[in-house]
């Protein structure tokens, strides 16, 4: 009976591929998804083995290592004279101080197998003094062919000429790139040490012979390693950092196996309820509940098998189909191998995950009484409530996130402390989640109805239509709950991100206001004070600049109170008069105490750490001291960590002033007037010219700084994104194929309905607003979770952020949620309303 029972079931689930496909969506999604991430790694790992390599491919030694003694010049001339060495060159970076800005010099021998530039236009350097550019150090500072300006750099402490001589093409450009040979760089900075030195051994020449004889010319102890290993260890490390990487990925993509799993459970719920006679007559003929579980468990095992071999093939086909046309538009990228291995553990896994899944629905769809089976209708009725056990349990789980989440925040640093592992609590708050989770699981049915009858109740002032989705939706709590809460999942893990990378933008922009409140600064780099004339000229040059900022810096100034001094500081604290209302960035900035618009003469704002260290808070009274001269004044603000510029107190300029400061400026801060490269280097021209020929001005471009942490944030929160969005397409899948199911299921309904005069256009409309109802209680739920878990995360972390609530992003994403969803339910919707009111009243499932 048993083998009987166990074929039956088997062949009529493989006659029915595409029930069987649609049942094990959500599965073949997840499979997809696992081995997609491992052939994206390996994509990755091959990229970085293949291109990111710092060291030519010409290189057959690389003499030196960093954490080793320094090669030295003397050494490269040696190795240069030994037989069977065509070229060698010593590598190094000394880094320039110019008074346009700052150089980064590296040495590089511009042509040949081991050169990492290619000149495009003039003469490369090959005398002490002469450099060559990359085109936006050209844009940047100015230093095109032919300039000549002056820096200090290595051993030089006054400056010393340097000459422009050509324009190269660089693997990087940062706008601060100078290249030339090892030579002409060592011997203008007056070094002998060298970072290391790359060989290339002449063609029919043995590397082992040549190295011995390397070996032999070089003192004892210096490291060697051909060129090879060093390729594998630049890129082992590219790739350990693509491990790290995909270790978080795994983490994301394990959630979305387990909404996979629950999805799946959903489903095998319906179609075994959709089978219930069968099973029934099954019952009446002799077949056990043990045989049943059996034979549905096999079939879900087939159902796994079958979805984890489409999943892996897809994979597959799109791993290989992708590199090969990235490469097709010009970029650098690896194919994957075949890993066999993988795929098989994949393809095992999506069938074991597949039985686990179905093991609940099984048993309770084996113990269906013989007696069902003279009903009429093949669907048994859903149960709506939950048991005492499950009830029980899940309270207990929501009861343990609770305490767990209690004891996260008993645990949240507090503003004045210095020692901080955010680590415990972390952990705590992935526990408190976790428990959190499995509780909605195990108490969805129940929290199904009042979350319902809140966002339900716009749809039932709509009328019938509206009240029969509503109506649909409560009368299967049990189905509703299972999709919801995966529904849920994904939005708890976006909303989060979305709202920790807000806090994060909010903490950013903060921390840019104060250390890079401007597109430039202009600064005096021997300490001297900024010539008059400088700042008059930047002034005037109102079509490239939008606003110039002058401000005076002072070290040494003292917090008093009586005769006693405050703080630890013996040489007192940096003191900035920088106008804040004219910086359009003092929006950005946030404080701890007080306010920013109580600050004018006799008032003081502080940063956190003076205020920590004077014992000072926002309202009480000191004294500055500088020299002898003394003011009495007032703390308006305290700022949450520095003040501007990394200054410790800002003044208003009259209290500067009392205090006996220099009435020159020690730099300013400007604007460009225009956005984009183009304002931005049209900016960096008029500050130049404004600088002219004065000694020891700098100028820094504060807004490269400021693109480079955007671009950084905005990485990680669209990778983030894109990893936690997996379990919302798994989501987006379990509710498409639920409602797939579940229109045969209520094929009757659908009939009775259309016989009583709901049109088709009606009865389709209802099943698309209950799709949707799917995703408007998971976002609900999601977003309750999401908002208290993503401020807890932000305050673990330490970090200092407030908690920022982006209401147009949250609203976009319940919006999206709900859209997904409800299209999700569109085509079973069509299916469903196109079927005859006759033949649908008259189907016996």
């Amino acid at each position: 009976m048993r083998a009987t029972v166990l074929g039956t079931q088997v062949s009529a689930a493989a006659r029915r591929p595409g029930r069987l496909i649609l049942t094990g969506l959500a599965i073949l999604v997840a499979s997809f998804v696992v081995f997609g991430t491992i052939l994206a790694q390996q994509i990755t790992e091959r990229t970085a083995l293949d291109n990111l390599s710092g060291t030519a491919g010409a290189t057959d030694l690389v003499i030196g290592d960093p954490e080793q003694p320094p090669p030295s010049v003397a050494a490269l001339q040696r190795v240069r004279a030994v037989p069977g060495v065509t070229e060698a060159v010593g590598r190094l970076t000394l880094g320039v101080s110019l008074g346009e800005g700052y150089l980064n010099l590296q040495a590089d021998p511009g042509s040949g197998p081991l050169a990492r530039v290619r000149l495009l236009q003039g003469s490369y350097p090959d005398a002490p003094g002469e450099i060559a550019v990359s085109p936006r150090t050209v844009e940047r500072l100015g230093l095109s062919i032919g300039t000549v300006t002056s820096g200090t750099g290595g051993e030089l402490t006054t400056p010393t000429r340097l000459t422009v001589t050509g324009l190269v093409e660089a693997p990087a450009d940062g706008g601060f790139n100078a290249y030339a040979p090892d030579g002409v760089v060592t011997a203008w900075g007056g070094l002998t040490p060298l970072e290391r030195i790359d060989v290339r051994v002449a063609p029919g020449a043995s590397v082992d012979v040549v190295r011995e004889r390397v070996v032999a010319a070089l003192p004892a102890g210096l490291p060697m390693r051909t060129g090879d290993e060093v390729r594998q260890v630049e890129a082992d490390a590219e790739a350990e950092q693509v491990g790290r990487l995909f270790a978080l990925v795994g983490m994301f993509v394990a959630v979305a196996v387990i909404a996979a799993a629950l999805v799946v459970t959903s489903t095998f719920r319906i179609v075994f309820a959709q089978r219930m006679r069968q099973l029934a007559l099954l019952r009446a003929v002799g077949a056990g509940r043990a045989t049943l579980v059996a034979a549905l468990v096999a079939e879900g095992a087939l159902t796994g098998l079958v979805a984890g071999v489409v999943g892996v093939a897809a994979a597959l086909a799109a791993g290989h189909a992708l590199p090969a046309v990235l490469r097709a538009t010009g970029q650098a990228v690896s194919s994957p191998g075949v890993p066999l291995t993988a795929a098989a553990a994949v393809v095992v896994g999506a069938v074991v995950l597949t039985v686990l899944a179905v093991l609940a629905p099984a048993f309770s769809a084996a113990r269906v009484s013989p007696l069902e089976a003279l009903r009429v209708a093949s669907v048994i009725a859903a149960r709506r409530g939950i048991g005492v056990v499950r009830l029980v349990f899940g309270l207990l789980l929501a009861g343990g996130a609770v305490l767990a989440g209690v004891a996260t925040v008993s645990r949240l640093p507090t503003p004045d402390q210095e020692s901080y592992d955010p680590m415990p609590g972390l952990l705590l708050l992935v526990g408190s989640g976790t428990l959190a989770f499995f509780a909605l699981v195990a108490l969805g049915p129940l929290l199904v109805r009042p979350v319902l009858a809140v966002v339900g109740w716009p749809l039932r002032q709509l009328g019938p239509l509206g009240r029969l989705a509503v109506g649909g939706i409560g009368g299967t709590p049990r189905r509703a709950a299972a999709v919801s809460v995966v529904v849920a999942l994904g939005v708890t893990l976006i909303s989060g991100v979305v709202i920790g990378g807000a806090s994060m933008r909010v903490l950013a922009d903060r921390e840019m206001a104060l250390s890079a409140p401007a597109d430039f600064e202009v600064t005096v780099t021997n300490g001297e004070a900024l010539p008059a004339a400088v700042g008059t000229r930047a002034q005037a040059a109102r079509g490239a600049l939008a606003r110039v900022v002058p401000y005076r810096r002072v070290d040494g100034v003292a917090l008093m109170r009586g005769g006693d001094r405050l703080g630890s500081a013996e040489s007192g604290y940096p003191t900035i008069d920088l106008d804040l209302p004219a910086l359009p960035t003092t929006e950005d900035l946030d404080v701890a105490q007080g306010t920013l618009a109580d600050r004018g003469p006799g008032r003081i704002v502080l940063g956190s750490w003076v205020a920590r260290d004077a014992g000072l808070r926002a309202g009480d009274t000191t004294t500055l001291a500088l020299g002898g001269k003394t003011v009495d004044v007032r703390v308006a603000a305290v700022l949450p960590d520095h003040g501007p510029l990394y200054a410790g107190i800002l003044t208003d300029r009259a209290d500067l002033d009392r205090l006996g400061a220099p009435p020159t400026y020690s730099g300013l801060l400007a604007d460009a007037a225009r956005s984009g490269e183009d304002g931005r280097t049209a900016g960096v021209q008029a500050l130049r010219q404004a600088i002219g020929g004065s000694d020891g001005v700098g100028l820094a471009v504060l807004a490269d700084e400021r693109d480079r942490n955007d671009e950084v944030l905005n990485s990680l929160l669209w990778i983030a994104v894109g990893l936690v969005g997996l379990t919302v397409l798994i989501a987006v899948v379990g509710v498409g194929s639920t409602t797939a199911l579940s229109v045969v299921e209520r094929i009757r309904e659908s009939g009775l309905l259309r016989a009583v005069g709901l049109s088709r256009p009606g009865l389709g409309g209802m099943l698309t607003v209950e799709s949707g109802l799917y995703g408007v209680i998971g976002a609900t739920i999601g977003l309750l979770l999401g908002v208290p878990y993503a401020w807890l995360a932000v305050q673990v972390l330490g970090i200092n952020a407030p908690l920022a609530l982006p209401v147009l992003p949250l609203v976009g994403l319940f919006a999206a949620l709900v859209a997904l969803t409800a299209l999700a339910g569109v085509l079973p919707a069509r299916r469903a309303s196109r079927v005859s009111p006759v033949v649908a009243l008259g189907a016996d499932g």
